[in-house]
């Protein structure tokens, strides 16, 4: 009974922990975002006056926003792979099993929040005025 009551208390509080630090990244995410925004206006403008779509330019935004979160992901998968190679050369009788679930649900959530995030500045990206974008300076 013990034993349960600490793993589950210790699940909660590594769920809270991650969760914590899936919205700090995805804040992050977003105002990096937001400053590529603010960065390409000039961009957005040319390619607005010249016919693209608000959806092209919200497309745009979004994939580069996933593309980032899931290179992250992809990135710390890689890193936890190797620390845990490491650690069982070094530790007798430890053996890691990172299941392929896991990996997939984790490039899943990566990619969640690379959307979620990404939506603001996506938008204010399509919504520009490209009269108005190409006088930024």
């Amino acid at each position: 009974d013990i034993l349960g009551s600490v793993t589950t208390a210790l699940t909660l509080f590594l769920t809270a922990v991650a969760s914590i630090s899936l919205i700090v990244g995805g804040i992050g995410i977003m105002n990096i975002m937001l400053v590529s925004v603010t960065e390409r206006t000039r961009e957005i403008g040319l390619r607005k006056a010249v016919g693209a779509h608000p959806r092209d330019i919200l497309l745009q935004f979004l994939t580069e926003s996933v593309f980032l979160t899931t290179a992250g992901g992809a990135l710390g998968a890689l890193l936890s792979l190797a620390a845990s190679a490491i650690i069982s050369q070094f530790q007798t009788g430890w053996t890691f099993v990172i299941p392929l679930d896991a990996v997939i649900l984790s490039f899943s959530v990566a990619a969640v929040v690379g959307m979620l995030f990404g939506i603001y500045p996506a938008v204010r990206a399509a919504r520009l005025n490209p009269i108005e974008a190409l006088r930024y300076e």
